[in-house]
């Protein structure tokens, strides 16, 4: 069920409405969540609801058998027979055609003619995040962070909770799971806060996201018969539309919660108003990047250590960020692009330089810091080269094709319908950067900038058709 669609607007309020007014004891609350989230995720395909109830039901079993033994090999024993089968079941779904299609292809270039299996694997929406929000719960468990919970309920809705169940954030255990505990009450000022967050996500994604994926798609498709201004456009526009698409979907999902008493936590902060590639990850996925760093930078050894063991950590972090974003030798481009970026802020120990807001007592910024975002930018556009295009080889011709096509602009003016909302989208952005909701104008007025928002989106939500979030194919 898409966030943008006419069912999802008659599931909300349904849920909303039964949630407050009908089941208001707190295991019923519970009850209701559950089973609104298996309808939500089993709107799209409802056998892949086995997979997560299996998995709950795994990590589920292993918290309680991790809480009967003290003894430390047993508790490996355990912890590694979650491991196995969760990055198990997510590798055969995501990874299977993969592999096969690199080995067979692997042994033709060697002159032998292999057979691909007829077994053809249909990737599971949300797999790669719910699985790492099962599996924080039970190395949070072995690490003894959290104790292990009897309520089954409260742990299935956990792992199934709708909001953010296929896209992220990624939530922990520590802190969402105990929500499920607690009586929740209904609190206007959180649950319109919550509204806002959610106009602006779908903004961001009918708006922004869906109108830059217009023109992404035909320049990426035709990109050889292009000139080399339109390559950039066409490259920016990704940069924006993935960024408006996946934090777009992050304001839904926290606003979302929020209707119905839930903390999550951001997930994005402003990362195209980065100063350098350390702080854009710093504010880029944050429940993901986060992740990776408590439950593998740091048992690697993080930054500690000499200089060879940092670049390692740093290289194996980035390289399996972009293997789970998919099985295509693209992603690994492009984590290891931004490893690159990342080692020499990491070799002149600069990579913990930025770390208040830009421009923090300024309305804008200076010459240096607006330098420093758009290089930072720059780079990281260039790396979504990768992230976007089909394979590695097609990357490399565009970006070849920006430097030896012809720098005309005419081919860019079907796309200048693009240009004053992005102008305002960042604009917006910018003003807010202090706050995690958009806010431009004195209180007097600000209904009316949500008012001509929801106007907004409601004219480019019926003139185009409705797609899907990027995130739901990781």
């Amino acid at each position: 069920m898409l966030f943008n669609s006419i069912e999802f607007l008659i599931f909300l309020p349904t849920i909303f409405l039964l949630y407050w007014f009908v089941f208001k004891q707190l295991k019923t609350q519970n009850i209701l969540i559950l089973i609104a989230s298996y309808v939500f995720y089993g709107w799209w395909d409802w056998r892949f609801l086995f997979l997560i109830v299996l998995s709950t039901l795994v990590d589920y079993t292993m918290g309680l058998q991790l809480e009967k033994t003290e003894q430390q090999q047993k508790r490996k024993y355990l912890l590694w027979m979650s491991l196995v089968f969760n990055l198990g079941l997510l590798g055969f779904f995501k990874y299977y055609n993969f592999f096969i299609d690199n080995w067979v292809e692997a042994w033709a270039n060697m002159g032998v003619t292999m057979h691909k299996s007829s077994l053809n694997i249909i990737l599971p929406v949300g797999i790669s995040f719910y699985t790492f929000q099962t599996l924080s719960y039970t190395i949070d468990v072995y690490r003894k962070k959290l104790q292990p919970t009897k309520d089954f309920i409260a742990f299935a809705s956990f792992v199934s909770f709708f909001p953010q169940l296929v896209a992220g954030p990624i939530e922990r255990a520590t802190h969402l799971l105990p929500q499920f505990y607690k009586s929740r009450k209904f609190d206007y000022h959180v649950a319109v806060s919550g509204m806002k967050l959610i106009l602006w996500g779908l903004f961001k994604k009918v708006v922004i996201a869906d109108n830059c994926a217009t023109y992404v798609n035909d320049i990426f498709a035709n990109y050889q018969d292009q000139s080399g201004f339109t390559l950039v456009i066409g490259a920016v526009f990704f940069a924006f539309q993935i960024y408006g698409d996946f934090s777009g979907y992050s304001d839904i999902a926290i606003g979302t919660a929020r209707l119905f008493g839930f903390d999550l936590m951001r997930n994005f902060n402003y990362p195209y108003f980065s100063r350098d590639i350390a702080e854009f990850w710093r504010r880029w996925h944050i429940s993901l990047s986060t992740w990776f760093r408590d439950y593998l930078y740091i048992p690697l050894g993080g930054s500690r250590g000499n200089k060879w063991k940092q670049i390692r950590n740093v290289f194996v972090i980035f390289l399996v960020s972009g293997f789970w974003h998919g099985a295509n030798w693209t992603f690994i481009v492009w984590g290891g692009l931004n490893a690159l970026y990342f080692l020499p802020l990491l070799l002149t120990n600069n990579n913990r330089n930025h770390l208040g807001e830009v421009a923090e007592n300024s309305w804008f910024p200076s010459v240096k810091e607006l330098f420093q975002i758009l290089i930072t930018f720059g780079l990281t556009t260039l790396a979504w080269v990768f992230f976007r295009a089909d394979s590695v080889t097609i990357a490399i011709d565009y970006i070849q094709q920006i430097f030896t096509s012809d720098v005309f602009l005419p081919s860019v003016i079907r796309q200048k319908r693009m240009f004053p909302l992005l102008l305002f989208f960042i604009l917006v952005e910018w003003f807010s950067r202090k706050g995690e909701i958009p806010v431009i104008l004195n209180k007097k007025y600000r209904y009316v900038f949500y008012v001509l928002l929801t106007f907004v989106i409601l004219y480019y939500a019926s003139a185009a058709e409705k797609t899907s979030f990027i995130y739901f194919q990781f």
